[in-house]
């Protein structure tokens, strides 16, 4: 008898100790997200005609595991609002770069070098060049992986989202003097309705960061996106999450733009500043942490 309760008791501990185990190898779970299915309770804000802010901020990990804050600017079709980019040689917050161009919104840009301040994507506004792609190494003619997308304004202001080639080169080649305005960034999240396959050997890419993006709808809806990061009341997402999430948001094209602290939404006339988002330069969840940039996208009235 005593030797059955002791077998007994070694089995118990070996299956504790085993299940004990597998929490820690275990991934922490995702909650599945399929397109249309998340309930996006929306604060909406008219801005101007056919431009309005949404925002919502899950609270309890229903947003694929995790709590998340968006921030969605939506431009109609048929809205006279048009995009613009702007860029300063001296890094400069998103907020102020707006408030002196005469912006109604805006989101910030590409990506730069933090210590030099320059661009480090193509970037072309009025007609100037004022970005260059840097080579994936030295001496390369090779681009980096994020700058797999680029964004060119027609005459309208509308963005068009493009896919370039793996050379560095391709919008000097690709696009004359009649486009006036053109941003790379990237990578691309989505390409005519499908989500394109990300890196998974970057944590830019599998590690949940602040994200700023820009989506298309089909009827040529305009949506600059943001969501906060870094932050146990906004975990920020992958790539992946990112492209799915702009697919719930009815978009068919979709590109990243720079994020992690860099993330920031203004909006003209708002509190703290005209930022509606929660930047995380000062790792804290306040609108306090705005970090200086290079570029930004505007709306404009």
């Amino acid at each position: 008898m005593k030797k059955k309760i002791l077998f007994t008791s070694v089995v118990l501990f070996v299956l504790c100790m085993l299940l004990s185990f597998s929490g820690f190898v275990k991934e922490a779970p995702q909650a599945k997200a399929p397109a249309g299915k998340v309930n996006f309770r929306w604060k909406v804000d008219t801005l101007s005609q056919g431009v309005v802010l949404k925002t919502v901020h899950f609270t309890k990990n229903d947003l694929f595991g995790a709590n998340q804050n968006i921030c969605v600017i939506e431009i109609s079709h048929g809205s006279k609002a048009r995009l613009a980019f702007a860029y300063r040689p001296e890094l400069t917050p998103t907020s102020t770069i707006a408030r002196e161009s005469n912006a109604l919104a805006a989101v910030n840009g590409s990506f730069f070098d933090m210590e030099l301040g320059n661009p480090v994507c193509f970037l072309r506004i009025g007609g100037k060049q004022v970005g260059e792609n840097t080579p994936q190494t030295p001496n390369s003619v090779n681009r980096k992986y994020y700058q797999y997308a680029t964004m060119v304004l027609n005459s309208n202001g509308r963005p068009v989202l493009y896919e370039p080639d793996s050379n560095r080169h391709w919008e000097e080649r690709y696009f004359d003097s009649t486009a006036t305005d053109v941003m790379t960034a990237g990578p691309m999240l989505l390409s005519d309705g499908k989500i394109l396959p990300q890196r998974t050997d970057r944590t830019f890419a599998t590690h949940r960061h602040n994200r700023t993006a820009i989506g298309i709808r089909p009827d040529g809806t305009v949506l600059l996106f943001t969501v906060d990061g870094r932050t146990k009341q906004s975990a920020g997402m992958t790539l992946t999450e990112l492209a799915k999430t702009m697919l719930m948001l009815g978009c068919t094209n979709a590109m990243n733009l720079d994020g992690g602290g860099s993330t920031t939404m203004y909006v003209l006339g708002r509190n703290n500043g005209g930022i509606v988002n929660f930047p995380s330069d000062n790792n804290r969840f306040d609108r306090q942490g705005e970090r200086y940039v290079s570029s930004i996208v505007m709306v404009m009235e």
